[in-house]
Formats: structure tokens, sequence, C-alpha cells
């Protein structure tokens, strides 16, 4: 389908002598515009708009400038049966608008015909655009990408001023860019900062939402997380880049936080709730649900693709960023025939002259028909691979005949990755994400404990692939938190060593828990905030020898699959070639990846010893050298080159003559 573009930009442009607002609705009768004074309180004017033979409403507000405080009003038939949410007394969110004077609120007022909404819905401010210089993306494939929780991870810093805590701005804080050095993070992934609103069953539990995923306004910043607006994000993002650090934005284009039929109306639905939104053929009062979160947004319309697009154009251009990492995204290549690689959206954002050369990073999954499709996403597309994060969990808690999968995963995934011909792995590694357990909580819980959030225990995952070494959750017994420990630090290691671009969440490099909740979306508290005071130190450091090492060596980098065609050997503790006895054995879980591999700190050729043994108990080592050689550990000092690997490690030596 194809809609002519208007002449004029959707939303609120300024001009020398006033702003032209436009909007589209098919359906609506009649659309106002709705003008507001500088405290966003007082209706000073509503302006009946014209419509276009494309369906575009629009009025011209002469003297009207920078600053202006606008909303919108539809009229029309009011038949949710036949998808039609025409109500004048809600007062209607531009889905362009850039900017807002307050945040969501959930009120029951917003879901009740012919109640007015005015005081209580967020006023649209038309801004002036300040473009910045667009440079190439700082962050490349078989990089280390950094997942922040906006908020929660600098409310309780305490370097940075209260004032700033739990904001954007707090990035760029001197403190916050040391710790993200130290670590050696090529690219922050900040979780949604657009305008949300909570969950309808949030408030009266007392609970908020924390995580962002349910969007209202597609481009305008969550004033609770950026109070400066785009200068702020974009002051940020530069900061960051003059340290080397991309900035990639998660973005929800899947749903809106409108939610059900029973939701709010408070933008798309009461504007054109059959444009905006996918519902059953033929059943235009059943909204398609293949989000989980109530309605799903229609990427296949002109109108919507075209927001889409503007929305990630608006983001590079007026803040710089490197890219975008798409939740949920197989709605983004849903069309009427189920998900497509070939999809008009992916199309569109592949070939965008201001997108294409960003970072594209896909959830390849919904819960609609067909919605898992991790590895069919085009390149660029880098995908988030939970085969990755499942295979390697489950190779580490100890599962029988677990060795190939996790070396398959290691390796870059390519029974993924390869099928549709590409010879590079597009897999982001991760072991944990925002959503589950945090990487300490993976090994201190055999079960969820999400009962904080109110729903009985019966949210989040249930099959977590997940152990607590011999006590559930707290506990004192030293023989128990150390095991931990040393899990956590094999499993960070085993991130590290992995084929494909590493993502770690934010904390999880200094223990960080959530008590066992797997699902702390509604948790806007202590339970979430990043206690800066109780990180552990030595993980911290060990996450960083990780990275320094991942850096120092290409082979470690390189995103082609490793096939064991001269780019690696693989060895059993012993030396010795592993044989298919060796990997078929059930409880194998020791084995030898042998580099060769450029050293950019003794600038030559070196061998590279990648050891891991997940068994409990040591495992004697011999790898043998050429004479005058010897193997040195990189990430314990002093360790004997030959003798005993520990149990529950991951060891790297490399060759030093």
């Amino acid at each position: 389908m194809a809609l002519t573009p208007p002449s004029f930009a959707p939303g609120a442009t300024l001009s020398g002598d006033g702003v032209e607002f436009s909007v589209y609705s098919r359906d609506a009768a009649r659309v106002d515009l709705c003008l507001f004074d500088a405290s966003g309180d007082k209706e000073l004017a509503r302006l009946a708009m014209g419509r276009d033979e494309n369906g575009f409403h629009r009025v011209f507000v002469e003297g009207a400038q920078e600053g202006t405080r606008y909303g919108f009003r539809a009229d029309g038939i009011y038949s949710p049966d036949h998808g039609l949410w025409f109500d004048p007394a809600k007062l209607l969110v531009d889905p362009y608008a850039k900017e807002l004077d307050r945040c969501f609120v959930h009120d029951a007022r917003l879901t009740e015909f012919g109640t007015e909404t005015a005081d209580i819905v967020p006023k649209a401010i038309v801004t002036c655009d300040r473009p910045v210089e667009v440079k190439p993306p700082i962050f490349h494939s078989g990089g280390f990408i950094y997942e922040i929780a906006v908020r929660g991870f600098t409310m309780l810093h305490p370097d940075v001023p209260a004032a700033m805590r739990g904001t954007v701005g707090a990035l760029a804080h001197p403190s916050v860019i040391a710790h993200l050095k130290r670590l050696g993070v090529d690219a922050v992934e900040l979780m949604p900062i657009t305008a949300w609103i909570d969950e309808r069953h949030l408030p009266p539990l007392g609970l908020s939402n924390s995580w962002g995923y349910n969007p209202i306004a597609l481009m305008a910043l969550d004033p609770r997380l950026v109070p400066g607006g785009m200068q702020e994000l974009a002051d940020t993002v530069a900061t960051l880049r003059a340290e080397n650090i991309g900035v990639i934005l998660d973005l929800v284009f899947n749903h809106s936080g409108e939610s059900d039929r029973h939701g709010t109306t408070l933008s798309m639905r009461g504007l054109d709730n059959l444009t905006y939104y996918r519902h059953v053929p033929d059943r235009p009062g059943e909204l398609i649900n293949d989000t989980g979160c109530g309605n799903t947004i229609a990427g296949e319309h002109p109108v919507v693709r075209q927001l889409v697009i503007d929305s990630l154009r608006h983001f590079v251009l007026q803040a710089g960023v490197d890219g975008f990492r798409f939740d949920l995204a197989t709605i983004l290549g849903r069309e009427a025939d189920g998900f497509s690689a070939n999809a008009a959206l992916l199309a569109d954002i592949c070939a965008d002259p201001l997108l294409k050369d960003r970072v594209l990073i896909a959830e390849p999954w919904d819960i609609g028909p067909g919605g898992y499709q991790l590895g069919n996403f085009p390149a660029p597309f880098l995908e988030w691979n939970d085969r990755y994060r499942d295979d390697t969990r489950m190779f580490w808690r100890g599962d029988s005949h677990k060795l190939g999968a996790f070396v398959t995963a290691f390796a870059g995934s390519s029974d993924i990755f390869s099928r549709h011909g590409g010879d590079r792995t597009r897999s982001v590694n991760f072991l944990a994400a925002h959503d589950g357990f945090t990487l300490m909580d993976l090994v201190s819980y055999t079960h969820k404990h999400n009962e904080a959030n109110g729903e009985d225990n019966r949210d989040g995952h249930n099959e977590n692939h997940s152990w607590n070494n011999g006590a559930e959750g707290s506990t004192t017994d030293g023989v128990v938190l150390s095991a931990r420990r040393a899990d956590v630090k094999a499993l960070l290691s085993s991130l590290f060593i992995s084929r494909g671009t590493v993502m770690l969440t934010a904390g999880d490099e200094g223990g960080r828990s959530q008590k066992g909740n797997n699902n702390a979306y509604c948790q806007d508290n202590a339970l979430t905030w990043l206690d800066w005071k109780d990180l552990d130190d030595g993980l911290i450091e060990h996450t960083a020898m990780l990275s320094a090492i991942r850096k120092r060596f290409p082979a470690l980098t390189e995103t082609t699959f490793l096939n064991g065609g001269g780019d690696v050997e693989w060895l059993t503790a012993a030396g010795t070639p592993m044989t298919v006895e060796d990997w078929e054995q059930p409880g194998a879980g020791t084995f030898v990846a042998l580099f060769k591999t450029p050293d950019a700190q003794q600038q030559r050729i070196v061998r590279l010893a990648v050891i891991v043994n997940r068994s409990h108990g040591e495992q004697p080592l011999a790898l043998p050298l050429p004479d005058g050689r010897e193997w040195v550990s990189l990430l314990t000092v002093g360790r004997p080159p030959n003798g005993m690997v520990p149990a529950r490690t991951v060891e790297i030596l490399v060759e030093n003559h």
C-alpha cells in the first residue's frame, strides 16, 4: 500500500511566521488543534484542522513559536467493536511530538468514553531542531555493549550530584565515564528513554514501571530521564563519543502503552486506531496481541513506517547516536502473511541514507505465530542470541551432552547465522539482560522469586537454567558464596572469549542482585537501583581484565565463524586433539581452544590458549611449546603454565619468549 507523502512534515513545523501543525487520521470526521498556555494547564484556543486528499489534517497558526504547548482532539464515530475510538473529550498527544511538558500518569479517566482528560495528558511542545554533526558509528560488530537502565544506574551513585541522578546527563559524569573506561566499554545501550506510561495494574499495587518498555510518544524523551530534552541527550552522546564510547538507543516500535481494549486513549488509538494498530482480519474491534502487551503497532502501514523511520532519523540527526536496538523486532518484519526478512519496514531502515550505516540490533522474537526468528533478520542487523545464553547456562550448570552446543555458541553460532549464506556471526552474546535473572542471581537461585511484583509469582520466566550452589538465595555459608563467585567469574570469562558481539548488563560485572526477581520491570526502587558501594571490586577487575584481553587479541573479536580449518585447534587439557569420543562424552566439560593471533602488546603473532574446565575437580594440563618459550597466565599472575586447571574456571594463557 503506497501513500502519497504530504508536502509538509507531520507534527509541528516551525517557519518564519508561525507553525504548521499536521496529523494523519483516515477515519476522523474532524480533528481540532488545541493550544495551551505556558503552564500547559489552560486551553487558549481550539482550531479546526483542514483535511487533504491523503488523510492529513493540518492548520497553520500564525505567530506560534518554539515552546508552544499543544494537543489534538479527534471527533467521529465511537464504536470500539468496529475499531473506532473517536472521543473529542480526549486530549491526544501528537505521534510526532518531540518534547512533552510532563510525564504520563495512569488514570482511570483515560479509559472512559466522554470523560475530559486535558488536565492529566502531557502537552506536546513545539521544538526547533538543532542538528548535530552526524559522524560514523564508533561501535563495530565484535565489540562490548553495556546495557543500562538509565534511572537505576545512577540513583545511588555517591559521586553523581543528587539533582543529576537517574538521568541521561549523569552518564556524562566523570566518575561514570571512569567506570565505563575501566571496563573497556565500546558502546552503552540505553533502555528506553522515550515517554512511557505505567501499566494500569501497577498504581493500585504501589508499583511503577522502571524499564520504560511501554511507550506513548515514540520521539519524545521522557522528562523523568532526560529533563534537559534533546540537548541533554546530544551533549551526553558527544561526551561519551569523545571518550570513544558509542550510544545505542533501545526503542519500542512493537506496541504502545495504550494497551488492549480496556486501556487508555492517549494518542494513536484516539487519532486512528485502525491505521496504527493491527487487528484480526474482518474483526476490526479485536486487536492482535503478538507482543503480550495488549496491542501490536502496524509496522506494515505506510504512515506507521514513515513514523518509525522519522523517529530513527530524529535521534541520529538531533543527537548523533550510533544506532538502535529494537525490542520484539519480529514485529518490524511482520506483514499480512507473517514475518519476512524483506518486509517493507526492515527494507526502509536498511536503505535509508542516514540509517544504513547505523548499528542495528534486533531482539528476534515476539509471541505471535512464527514469532521466533533468530538468525533470519537481514544483514546488517545484529541479533540477541538467546540460544547462546541458554546453551552456555546449561553447560555451566552441568547438564549432560552440552559441550558441543556450548562450543558451537562459543565459535559464533554458525548453525544459526550461516543459514542464509553469511560467513560472519551477527550474534549478540549475552548471559543475562534486563529481562531475567542478574548474573549473580543466576548462580544463587534455582527458582524465580517475584512475589514483590504483586502477581503471586506467576510472572516472569519459569525456566531460567539456573542453579543455587547449595542454598536458595541469601546465605552466610562461605563455601556457597565462594562457589557462586567462581561461577560468575567463569561465566564472565566464557562471554568475553566468545565470537560475536558481547553484551553485559550494568552491575553484573560487580555481582548485583535482585533477590531472585527475574521480572523486575515494576521495581523502581532499591531492588533495581545499582548499589555502587556494594559492588564486588574483584569481579569488576576480572571483567576489566577480560575486556582488555579481548581487545588485545584480534582472534577474540574477529566475527568470522571458527571452523577448525586453521583458525583454531581443539585440544584436550593433555594437549591432544579432541576426538569425536571426547566431544560426545555425556559429562564432557573440559577443552582447550588454541589460536594463532596477533598480539597488540607483543607486536607479533603468538599462540593463545583458552582452557575451559566446568568440572568440580581440578584437571591436569599439559600444553607443549617449543624450547625457549613458556605459557603465561593472563588472568592469574603466578599460575604455573603446566600443572592443574582449577575447577569451574576459564583460563587464558599466552606464549611468551
